[in-house]
């Protein structure tokens, strides 16, 4: 059974940081890419970043390259998501996911609020 576990989220102030964990099981985890999506309130669900299964691909949303880092730790089955620089508007819930047999699953997501 696929499973995956968001966790690292809060409230931070502008300008501040965030680091984003994403637990997987129920699959081989290194054989898989993995990715980062987000939904602020009142808008659809966007893709973030995502990771390819050896970690050497790597991409991101054009309103967070440079700030936000995707990367993955294969022996502990977890995806990161590293986020400097927050800005108001990237006040979102945070959801990570994976493409498995014909099928996309999804965590219940973790949510961050940059504000003053």
């Amino acid at each position: 059974q696929v499973k995956l576990v968001e966790s690292g989220g809060g409230l931070v102030q502008p300008g501040g940081s965030l680091r984003l964990s994403c637990v997987a099981s129920g699959f081989i985890f290194r054989r898989y890419a993995m990715s980062w999506y987000r939904q602020a309130p009142g808008k659809e669900r966007e893709l973030v970043a995502h990771i390819g299964s050896t970690g050497e691909y790597t991409n991101y949303a054009d309103s967070v390259k440079g700030r936000f880092t995707i990367s993955r730790d294969d022996a502990k089955n977890t995806v990161y998501l590293q986020m400097n620089s927050l800005k108001p508007e990237d006040t979102a819930v945070y959801s990570c996911n994976v493409y498995y047999y014909g099928r996309t699953y999804w965590g219940k997501g973790t949510l961050v609020t940059a504000s003053s």
